[in-house]
């Protein structure tokens, strides 16, 4: 017996090596591939928002093909919108910002002067290294930099687009032939398909609304690049908890830069005030019930989908992490992964159902 116990103890831990090493080589896998899958991430984002205006046009008595040509015509053209938009002051920004870094490098010293004034001796080259915000607006910029690149490649993306909403209707169908069950119904995944739409259609549409009462905002407070910082508000509200935060910090600095004091404060003010309505009171009410990830698991995925594929990694953490929990939960060895993934109410962990 003890025999059979240390060969089934030994069978386990090879078991569990194996399957580390495999996730290790998938992720640095992944990591490699960063650019193709980011493409496909950001289709797969497309699609999802696609999907229920596809399917209801299909319910309508709307032919397929057609029905994906009036969704993705309606997408490319508030992409060709925003696109012509937000290109047109990306570049502007990239343009002025060697200007900007020296009026921040001659603000942060006026402000080591005016310690200084005070009788609060500050070592100079302690402000420039670490108090200096002009880091701030580089990283801004390499980000912008970035999402001119992913811009280039919008044709890719569109098409592949297509090609997955093309794909949504007939894939139940595929997978029955598969399973070699033509009444074959999949609840839970269902139900994962309907969450997962839910939470971006709504995300989306926050996070648009978002963007549109910042720009507004700065606009009226006389902010440059007032529709490129709405823009970037609306991209980064997608990521959790630091999102807003993260979005607000270049926009007012340019206004402190800009306009003094006063008017960042006002910026400050008015990201506060938006983000407090629409994050902590409309978009909880709209999104109903929780997403079943605990608090911990929605930050520590922030950091770890973010450092392996970078900001569109850390914008789809939330959809990725949820993914990832599904797939663990319908699996029985590995159902205690989606314990630990998921929210302290444990009963949210549906008990897969033998069909």
């Amino acid at each position: 017996m003890k025999s059979i116990e240390t060969i089934n103890n030994s069978l386990k831990s090879t078991r569990l090596l194996v399957i580390a090493a495999a996730l290790v080589v998938i992720i640095a896998g992944i990591n490699l591939a960063q650019s193709v899958v980011v493409l496909f991430l950001v289709s797969v984002f497309l699609s999802l928002l696609g999907t229920p205006f596809v399917l209801w046009l299909k319910e309508k008595r709307v032919p397929s093909g057609f029905a994906v040509l009036i969704v993705m015509s309606v997408m490319i053209t508030i992409l060709i919108l925003i696109g012509a938009q937000i290109g047109t002051s990306i570049n502007a920004f990239l343009g002025e910002l060697p200007a900007l870094q020296s009026r921040i490098r001659e603000q942060v010293l006026e402000l080591g002067l005016l310690l200084a004034s005070k009788g609060i001796i500050v070592n100079e080259n302690y402000f420039l290294e670490y108090v200096n915000p002009e880091t701030i607006m580089k990283l801004t910029a390499g980000f912008l930099s970035g999402l001119s690149s992913l811009l280039s490649d919008t044709v890719l993306i569109l098409l592949t687009t297509t090609f997955i909403l093309l794909e949504v209707s007939s894939f139940p169908t595929k997978l029955r032939a598969i399973l070699g069950n033509p009444k074959q119904v999949f609840p839970q995944f269902t139900n994962f398909a309907i969450d997962i739409k839910r939470y971006m259609v709504i995300k989306t549409v926050v996070s648009f609304v978002e963007g549109v009462l910042v720009s507004l905002w700065l606009y009226i407070l006389g902010v440059d690049y007032f529709l490129l910082w709405g823009f970037l508000t609306f991209l980064f509200n997608y990521i959790p908890n630091l999102g807003s935060i993260i979005a607000a910090v270049p926009a007012v600095i340019l206004a402190l830069i800009q306009l003094g004091l006063g008017s960042a404060v006002l910026a400050m003010s008015g990201y506060i005030a938006v983000n407090f309505i629409l994050g902590n009171m409309v978009e909880p009410r709209l999104m109903g019930r929780k997403l079943g990830i605990s608090t911990l698991i929605v930050f520590l995925s922030l950091i770890f989908w973010g450092s392996l594929l970078g900001w569109i990694g850390a914008i789809l953490s939330i959809p990725l992490t949820m993914a990832c929990k599904f797939a663990f939960e319908n699996i029985e060895s590995t159902r205690w992964i989606a314990i630990l993934l998921g929210s302290e109410n444990l009963t949210e962990i549906a008990t897969p159902k033998k069909t």
